[in-house]
């Protein structure tokens, strides 16, 4: 990337790890979306959340404490 963006060649699980705590947006295969507190992801892309809600179709649907994702189910995660 020419404007040498901070993301340029860094490997997806070292910027997961680096954003542990901060809140997130993590959208299913399913169109389910889920925004929390990213808690812990691990090398399957299994993730835990905190302050979790979840959103189908753009409306809220469900407030969660915590959430667990499989992560087979995950189509991307992106930092808010």
């Amino acid at each position: 990337m020419e404007n040498g963006a901070p993301s340029e060649g860094k490997d997806p699980s070292g910027f997961l790890t680096e954003i542990i705590g901060a809140p997130v947006t993590v959208k299913l295969n399913s169109g389910i979306v889920y925004k929390g507190e990213l808690q812990s992801v691990d090398g399957y892309m299994n993730i835990a959340l905190d302050k979790t809600e979840e959103f189908v179709d753009g409306q809220p649907t469900r407030k969660y404490g915590e959430a667990f994702v499989r992560g087979n189910n995950v189509m991307y995660i992106c930092a808010d």
